[in-house]
């Protein structure tokens, strides 16, 4: 059997897999949709203290551009103060078994992992 080759399509001089994948493995992404998939509606303060290493600004821009992909939906009701919801949509729950799969792997993986940073220091 052929060993399975990932293909670089290029539009518009952007590589689509590669666009994705670096939007998803910035420092925060996927911790915020593991967060949210535990809760099914969370509000911001809710988000902000549960990833209590993130600053709100950074939540903010993480959470608009997890939106702007489709993986996260914003629900912002009209009382005052308003009141904004945060979900995974049907897109961003499709992506908790891949991240599942590399949570795992980084806990069986971690002792190994470090033991090799201590060694080539």
């Amino acid at each position: 059997m052929e060993e399975e080759k990932i293909v670089n399509n290029i539009i518009e001089g952007i590589c689509p897999i590669r666009d994705i994948i670096a939007s998803l493995s910035d420092k925060w992404s996927l911790l915020v949709v593991y967060t949210l998939s535990q809760n099914p509606k969370m509000r911001f303060s809710e988000l902000h203290k549960s990833i209590n290493d993130i600053s709100q600004r950074m939540l903010t821009v993480t959470l608009r551009s997890l939106e702007a992909d489709g993986l996260v939906s914003r629900q912002i009701y009209p009382e005052v103060p308003p009141r904004v919801e945060y979900q995974l949509t049907e897109l961003g729950y499709s992506l908790l078994d891949p991240l599942k799969g590399l949570v795992n792997w980084a806990r069986e993986n971690t002792a190994v992992i470090q033991k090799s940073r201590k060694s080539y220091l």
